[in-house]
């Protein structure tokens, strides 16, 4: 019998674009999908956090990073839902998708600040990458995030 995911909701999550100082984007290769893909760091948001502090606790949590500053909050939420063979998998069937707030912010410290091998560990390695290569490193189902993200974050950088 094929389940119905459709009434299933939206996880609310958080994303963040890094850049370093030569404008390049901070992606990671995930240890549950070691394909060639990669992501840059994003998560859920808890309980009474606010968006901003969900940010910088996903992005602590992921890279170790904190030496951060604030470019620009993007405006509107993105939304990706996921294919139908993970919905049920991925946070224990409880969500179809996400839907994100994304903020741009820059590092500011220096790259031996990034530590991937934390306590608990979701990427196998980590690079710089050039924002038009963004949406060619992407998961399918989250090339259309990407690929709004890459038009917001080319309105600032160039």
């Amino acid at each position: 019998m094929k389940k119905n995911f459709s009434r299933l909701p939206l996880r609310k999550g958080v994303g963040i674009v890094l850049l370093n100082n030569k404008d390049k984007v901070f992606v990671a290769k995930r240890i549950d999908n070691p394909k060639n893909f990669w992501q840059m760091p994003q998560g859920g948001v808890d309980g009474i956090e606010n968006y901003y502090e969900a940010a910088l606790r996903e992005l602590k949590e992921e890279t170790s990073i904190v030496s951060v500053e604030l470019i620009k909050e993007i405006d509107k939420k993105l939304t990706y839902i996921l294919p139908n063979h993970l919905i049920g998998i991925i946070w224990k069937g409880r969500f179809k998708g996400q839907i994100q707030k994304w903020f741009v912010m820059r590092f500011v410290g220096n790259d031996s600040e990034i530590n991937i091998h934390t306590k608990k560990p979701e990427f196998l390695d980590w690079k710089w990458i050039d924002l038009k290569d963004l949406t060619k490193i992407a998961v399918s189902f989250k090339l259309n995030v990407y690929k709004k993200l890459k038009q917001e974050v080319s309105k600032i950088i160039t």
